[in-house]
């Protein structure tokens, strides 16, 4: 994949929802990639890997509309190429960071379409899967929770103007791998 492929997945997911019905989350996912990585660039500033993991992190909805238990997966394989594998292992770990959040912190309100698919991506975690997430798993975590924050209606933007300005970063984070 390159740049270019990329950018034009990311300007495909403009009219692409995390459920091929729109019963899921409440905004496409290119606004929810943009919001996410926005958060991320907030409170991580310097930490630009983490943010193209956020921009990029539900690709796998796009390419395999349905699949929500392997669409981390499917996204992350799909990103390694060109962005290397810490943006792709932080694009796989968001799903086992939903779990792990869901299980540490149980009166952490999920959105209406992450609580129905909790369980098909595997449920809450067991004890010993909680300590071996904990060994590698903060970036991850800050990830996910940018992802919970990332799904407001209606934001004013542009889309793809926005979408325009992560390029550069896109591709340092590529030249970097």
């Amino acid at each position: 994949m390159t740049v270019d492929e990329l950018m034009d997945l990311l300007t495909a997911c403009e009219d692409a929802w995390d459920t091929p019905d729109r019963s899921g989350d409440p905004v496409p996912l290119l606004d929810h990639g943009l919001q996410v990585a926005a958060v991320l660039r907030q409170r991580y500033p310097d930490d630009v890997e983490l943010q193209v993991a956020g921009l990029v992190h539900d690709l796998g909805h796009l390419l395999n509309p349905g699949d929500e238990a392997g669409h981390a997966a499917a996204g992350a394989e799909a990103v390694r190429p060109l962005l290397g594998e810490g943006v792709a292992e932080l694009v796989e770990l968001h799903v086992p960071a939903k779990r792990y959040l869901a299980t540490v912190e149980p009166e952490r309100a999920l959105s209406p379409e992450s609580a129905r698919t909790l369980e098909l991506q595997g449920g809450l975690m067991s004890p010993e899967e909680v300590l071996a997430f904990e060994a590698y798993g903060t970036r991850a975590v800050a990830l996910r929770r940018a992802d919970d924050a990332g799904k407001v209606i209606g934001l004013d933007r542009e889309p793809l103007a926005e979408l325009a300005t992560w390029r550069p970063v896109i591709e340092r984070v590529a030249a970097a791998r």
